[in-house]
């Protein structure tokens, strides 16, 4: 069985979201998906991106771990990608938030939102098929269970398929989700912090703040080959 040590931002929605991963799919399919088991690592009111590289590093070991964070108005994000880098923990980055890939389950997504996640919610809550959705963040309720979890349920490939289409539509112009990688880097070689930030599909060059909009969270379903690695058509835009 397949192991990681998936540090959080958040306490409530990327953890609720973890374990829908291992109800809904940690018992492997017989086939290509083996049996895996993510350990969310959070803390009550929060993590900065630093705190969740230090979190996913202390709390794996030896194990394979990841950090989940956003933009939002973090300004420790480059530090929180240097550490990574030399400690070989995989990023998930989602800019502006964690609610993009949510988003993502029931439609596109585009245009830059400078940090604010507030027009993303505002989607999700209006998005066909996302009635569970409607109070959303409404008094405090960005938790991840019972019909939001429902209405999840079956459209992992096409939210891959939107998050890496906006790989291809990043700005930068030279950023390909044919380029991303989600084994296990085998070997000690260092690696500096604009490579291993490059292994989501951006190009090294392209800064990580200005990933806007974007979500690395397909990576980690493509690591437990829940979703497929590889854009499903032709080129860079999947679909």
């Amino acid at each position: 069985m397949t192991i990681l040590y998936v540090a959080c931002e958040g306490e409530s929605t990327e953890p609720d979201y973890l374990q829908y991963l291992n109800e809904q799919f940690g018992d492997g399919d017989g086939h290509d998906r083996q049996p895996f088991r993510i350990q969310p690592v959070y803390r009550r009111n929060g993590l900065t991106p630093g705190e969740v590289v230090a979190a996913a590093c202390d709390a794996a070991g030896e194990d394979e771990a990841w950090a989940l964070f956003d933009r939002d108005q973090w300004g420790d994000i480059p530090q929180a990608i240097k550490a990574a880098a030399a400690s070989r923990i995989e990023i998930v980055f989602s800019h502006p938030s964690f609610d993009l890939w949510l988003l993502l389950h029931f439609q596109a997504f585009g245009g830059a939102q400078s940090g604010s996640s507030k027009l993303v919610v505002e989607k999700l809550r209006q998005a066909k098929g996302a009635e569970a959705f409607k109070d959303f963040d409404k008094k405090g309720d960005k938790s991840i269970r019972a019909a939001r979890r429902n209405a999840l349920r079956n459209r992992e490939d096409k939210a891959a398929e939107h998050a890496r289409t906006l790989v291809s539509s990043c700005s930068h112009g030279l950023c390909k989700p044919r380029q991303a990688k989600v084994d296990p880097v085998e070997g000690d070689d260092p690696v500096t912090p604009q490579q291993w930030a490059s292994r989501s599909g951006h190009a090294p060059d392209c800064p990580i703040l200005q990933r806007d909009p974007s979500t690395d969270v397909w990576r980690l379903l493509a690591r437990l080959r829940i979703v497929k690695a590889r854009p499903l058509a032709r080129g860079d835009h999947p679909g």
